[in-house]
């Protein structure tokens, strides 16, 4: 399950690649390190545009489940994510790495994957009110949260985690087809990227900070 990754790409970058029309996410600073609950970029649809905004990263769990933010969606056959794989509820979210986490021992081991900066997770998003947050700074009031889509892991990952991967598009006709396609043609992006696209570029850190960000 991936919860952590980067994204360090500049806002100018994202708009160019993922045709925003809409900027109406503020100042996104780089993102060494982006964990559940925190805030980051994502571009929807709205309007017939598509609008960069940001957005709390992870839905609110099925009842009696707890209350950890649920950060990947892998069974979209389930009724829990039916309503939000509609063309008006999916994203996509920028990033620029992703980290799992070796099983060693004393410690699990961050390990970070990069990708092309400019190409984003398959994501859905959904409105929400109540409080999120850390137990230090808690947020009442309205959210918008997002969580991403999971595959069977390509084989760079599957060593580290065999379980899954982050769905990752990579051309602009993915982003079309996912933003604005029926469910049944969307979800056929659902799988993992090609090993030649991917590999591993740190491990022990949890932040993916290149030396030519500043």
């Amino acid at each position: 399950m991936c919860n952590l990754y980067s994204s360090y790409t500049t806002q100018a970058a994202m708009r160019r690649a993922f045709e925003v029309s809409r900027d109406s996410a503020g100042n996104v600073p780089p993102l060494p390190a982006i964990f559940p609950d925190q805030m980051a970029p994502v571009v929807r649809k709205v309007d017939g545009e598509r609008e960069l905004i940001q957005m709390r990263w992870g839905f609110p769990p099925p009842p009696k489940v707890g209350n950890h933010p649920v950060t990947n969606v892998r069974n979209v056959a389930s009724p829990f994510w039916r309503a939000w794989l509609k063309p008006r509820y999916r994203c996509l979210v920028p990033l620029s790495s992703f980290s799992e986490y070796k099983d060693t021992k004393p410690r699990k081991t961050p390990v970070w994957f990069a990708v092309n900066k400019d190409r984003p997770f398959a994501g859905i998003w959904r409105p929400w009110t109540g409080v999120r947050g850390t137990k230090a700074e808690p947020v009442e009031g309205e959210h918008l949260l997002y969580s991403f889509l999971t595959s069977e892991p390509n084989g760079v990952v599957g060593p580290i985690h065999p379980k899954a991967m982050p769905v990752i598009l990579t051309t602009r006709e993915d982003y079309e087809t996912w933003l604005t396609a029926p469910v049944e043609e969307a979800l056929e992006l659902q799988r993992p990227l090609p090993d030649d696209m991917l590999e591993i570029v740190a491990e022990g850190a949890r932040a993916d900070q290149p030396e030519d960000v500043h």
